[in-house]
């Protein structure tokens, strides 16, 4: 069953040329509207690290619920989770473009709003790349880790590294709970710096693991169609259907949640969040963020019929895909940028991104069989 995958030159000669692509998109952006680019940079990092960290839940969850459906398509797990060092570069990028994004780093804005004022301490750029960097440093390692018990148990065989997996998996999951609840709030939430939101964290956990999910699923259908996992059927499809339903079904309650919550207790300091995105330009996006992340999937994917079908739920994922820009878009664009805007900037830096990302985790499919051959549950998977 050990299959090695070897990328062809088509696939790394397209990544090459959005990568380039991206790069262009870039600098004429950072020439022509920098404010506008800044912000695009952090949707595609961040876009594409809550694909990493997510797919590192996904395997975490695997590991400790000694889950033996999954174990044929670890490697996939493991392929896409090896890009959070590469998005912890990027993220810390970031430094040069604090003053376009964030108004708390603005001595004026901090000067005249009391409640920016009063998160200064929290809210400062020493201490907003330490918590950066240390996280980035923690989950790279356990990631590692990770990736280095699985390799070495195609080698020995065994239990050993499999238990071993497990413990890592124990630390990371309860470290991740934590440090990726304060990243959203840390490079999402302080976007609008006066605003505040118990619950924002949530959806942004549920957020990663929801875009980990589909984008896991995708991988494998594309594998799958040339000629990788012979052994997908019917019973995976419907289990991955499963999780990428209920887990819209949590972000759907987060999202309605938070709404709700704000617009009954009327809040001034809360509400000018939904006030923002409730005006033309943004209403419509503030509604399909709902509709495509939450409705359309739950819908489709409530009954049995449609969750066992391959094309439906990959189409599903794929939506999901788009449903995940839009969210983040919502999120950073009123606040950082002020109005909505599509052009070669969004298109071209969302390609150098996708390019970048492909490239890497391509790279790491092709350093292991794509099937953990000697995986304790492999027959079971």
């Amino acid at each position: 069953m050990e299959q090695q995958i070897k990328l062809t030159r088509t696939f790394i000669i397209a990544c090459i040329i959005c990568m380039v692509l991206g790069v262009a998109a870039l600098i004429a952006g950072f020439v022509s509207d920098p404010q506008r680019t800044w912000a695009n940079y952090l949707l595609n990092s961040y876009y594409f690290f809550l694909i990493a960290i997510g797919a590192a839940f996904f395997l975490a969850i695997q590991s400790i619920s000694r889950s033996r459906w999954s174990a044929g398509f670890r490697r996939i797990f493991e392929a896409l989770m090896m890009y959070i060092p590469v998005a912890g570069i990027l993220m810390i990028l970031l430094y040069f473009g604090m003053d376009y994004i964030y108004s708390w780093t603005h001595e004026d804005a901090v000067a005249h709003h009391e409640i920016i004022a009063h998160k200064t301490p929290y809210l400062n750029i020493p201490f907003f790349f330490v918590r950066l960097i240390v996280f980035f440093a923690v989950w790279t390692l356990l990631v590692w880790l990770l990736r280095r018990s699985s390799i070495k148990e195609d080698e020995t065989g065994g239990t050993e590294n499999f238990y071993k997996a497990e413990k890592i998996s124990r630390i990371f999951i309860f470290f991740l709970a934590i440090s990726i609840s304060i990243l959203g709030l840390d490079l999402l939430m302080s976007i609008d710096a006066a605003w505040f939101s118990t619950i924002y964290a949530l959806k942004n956990f549920i957020a990663a693991f929801q875009h980990g999910t589909v984008v896991i699923f995708i991988v494998i259908v594309l594998l799958n169609r040339k000629g990788y996992f012979d052994f997908l059927n019917v019973s995976h499809i419907h289990d991955f259907a499963r999780y990428i339903f209920i887990v819209s079904i949590f972000y759907g309650y987060f999202w309605f949640s938070q709404f709700m919550l704000i617009w009954y207790s009327n809040i001034p300091e809360e509400t000018t969040y939904y006030l923002t995105r409730w005006q033309p330009g943004w209403k419509f996006l503030w509604i399909s963020d709902i509709v495509v992340n939450w409705a359309i999937p739950f819908f489709v994917l409530l009954p049995v019929a449609t969750s066992r079908r391959k094309w439906i739920v990959f189409g599903i994922a794929v939506l999901l895909l788009a449903g995940r820009w839009v969210d983040l878009y919502i999120s950073i664009f009123p606040g950082a940028v002020g109005e909505s805007s599509f052009g070669f900037i969004e298109a071209g830096a969302f390609l150098g991104f996708t390019g970048l990302f492909a490239l890497v985790t391509g790279y790491y499919l092709t350093r292991a069989s794509i099937v953990p051959v000697k995986h304790p549950f492999l027959k079971e998977s």
